[in-house]
């Protein structure tokens, strides 16, 4: 299962074919869901799921789905697949699911998913799809999670809403970055991590 081939599938999305900051794609939840840690984790985790379970079911039909409405079959299995992360979200972690308020019903229109079931699930076994599921989810989501982590962590002083910014610092006049909580300062970060990235990979730049 875990052949060099396969591997590729889990581990290219995560650094040279990452989602987001390669192939540019889901930037909006990126911007919406990152002022604090643990939404962006479980944001993350959501995708993970239905990036995974969708791309194994359409693989799983690929042959039988006509051409012609294999977008509508798509979005079909993708919506049922987000109903079933929200109906989780609130049944378990309901103060999360408030705070990712549309977003998660948003992962239906998802791009990252849609573009993997085009272009992947739709030619490849269930094994390989659920494989670059995976990967992709996880490439999306150690982008949210990065950006969450410095959002939170510069914006309000705390990780995982547990404080870790040492009181001392404050009293010698250290302040929370408030500008680092606004919608403007996550497109900065994930353009400071494009930015390593290509600086440690040679090979996106020249593409």
């Amino acid at each position: 299962m875990f052949s060099k081939k396969n591997l590729k599938l889990l581990t290219d999305p995560i650094n040279k074919d990452n989602p987001i900051t390669v192939q540019v794609l889901g930037i909006c939840s990126a911007l919406a869901v990152t002022v604090k840690l643990e939404p962006a984790v479980v944001m993350s985790l959501s995708v993970i799921f239905v990036t995974a379970m969708s791309n194994v079911v359409i693989s799983l039909l690929r042959n039988t789905i006509p051409k012609r409405i294999r977008i509508i079959v798509q979005l079909v299995v993708v919506a049922a697949l987000v109903i079933i992360v929200d109906q989780f979200l609130k049944a378990f972690v309901f103060d999360v699911s408030k705070q990712l308020s549309v977003f998660v019903g948003l992962i239906i229109t998802n791009c990252i998913i849609m573009g993997r079931l085009e272009a992947f699930a739709l030619s490849n076994s269930p094994k390989r799809a659920f494989l670059d599921g995976i990967g992709n989810g996880l490439g999306y989501g150690a982008i949210l999670i990065i950006v969450a982590f410095f959002r939170e962590l510069f914006g309000s002083g705390t990780i995982w809403d547990i404080q870790v910014m040492p009181e001392k610092l404050y009293q010698l006049g250290y302040a929370n970055n408030g500008l680092m909580i606004l919608p403007p300062m996550a497109l900065i970060v994930v353009g400071v991590i494009i930015w390593v990235q290509r600086g440690r990979n040679r090979e996106l730049i020249e593409e």
